[in-house]
């Protein structure tokens, strides 16, 4: 991580890393592109939707820029994300540590950015700290695959910026 300088708020970046099954695995699964009638198997997303009615929708975001002051998780539920038309885009992401505790928080140094190709969808475990989809310019299209009610009854928000002083980018 290196510091940059924004308008009186301190802003750190967080350096991309490459993604593979291995360095995402203790957030999630990767979803990659498989033959039609492949029998499921290890390398499909093991999801938790049984807290409540499980919802697949598209969700239209705009750019957000690439600079976030607080990561989110939700206790209940997996959630898979797809980006559609091939974009690429990115996401931060912290380990599910203590997903039972209504208090926990994110480590700092657990957190880690990902550049998610168009062509893939991530499954977060329950309780993964999120912070995106992000991305610099336009608009994005994304699948998303979570419960009907997790942005009313399972958000958790950690404030970056208010308990470490600073906000994150990513990099490059």
């Amino acid at each position: 991580m290196s510091d940059l300088r924004t308008q009186a708020e301190r802003v750190v970046e967080l350096a991309l890393t490459p993604l593979t099954r291995d360095a995402f695995a203790p957030f999630g699964e990767l979803i990659e592109p498989t033959e039609d009638g492949v029998p499921f198997g290890p390398d499909d997303a093991c999801l938790e939707l049984s807290q409540g009615t499980p919802r697949f929708y598209i969700m239209r975001l705009p750019a957000r820029g690439l600079v976030f002051r607080r990561i989110t998780r939700h206790r209940c539920t997996t959630q898979c994300l797809a980006a559609l038309e091939g974009k690429s885009w990115l996401i931060a992401v912290a380990p599910p540590r203590d997903v039972d505790d209504p208090a926990a928080e994110p480590a700092l140094e657990e957190i880690k950015a990902f550049r998610v190709p168009g062509n893939m969808a991530i499954k977060l475990h329950r309780g993964t700290w999120h912070a995106g989809p992000s991305f610099a310019e336009g608009e994005i299209s994304f699948i998303n695959l979570e419960l009907a009610d997790t942005n009313e009854v399972d958000h958790q928000n950690s404030m970056l910026a208010e308990r470490f002083g600073f906000a994150l980018c990513f990099a490059g």
